[in-house]
């Protein structure tokens, strides 16, 4: 019922498409799979980004741990509440700014709009033609 680290990691790169399902169950084409798709700098940032979310558990196991009997002071749950309010006002203008210039056209590419007696186009053909 256990599984290798290997598998473990094969299924989830699997999953998001990173590589394809082979039916031979062997490890070390699993591995092979793994290797052939992803280089040395692919497995640097998978590992640099487990490490961070290790780091990141570790220091919100000692946060909650450490912080027991500490309370909260009305200030500091004014402030929470302000950061929320303007965070989420933030948020929702630059959604309704986005949406509004979507709307409006404003995020179509650029078009040259010449008029009809341009001054280029008159000095192409001098003689009006």
């Amino acid at each position: 019922m256990s599984k290798s680290v290997a598998e473990l990691l094969a299924g989830v790169l699997e999953r998001v498409g990173m590589i394809k399902h082979t039916d031979n169950k062997d490890r070390a084409s699993t591995e092979a799979a793994i290797s052939a798709r992803m280089d040395a700098g692919s497995w640097i940032i998978l590992i640099v980004l487990l490490s961070l979310l290790v780091a990141t558990g570790v220091v919100i196991y000692l946060g909650w741990t450490l912080g027991n009997g500490t309370d909260v002071p009305t200030s500091g749950y004014t402030a929470m509440s302000f950061g929320v309010i303007i965070s989420l006002a933030v948020g929702f203008g630059l959604m309704a700014l986005l949406f509004y210039s979507s709307r409006k056209g404003y995020d179509e590419p650029p078009v040259l709009i010449v008029p009809e007696d341009d001054s280029v186009e008159s000095e192409r053909d001098p003689e009006g033609k």
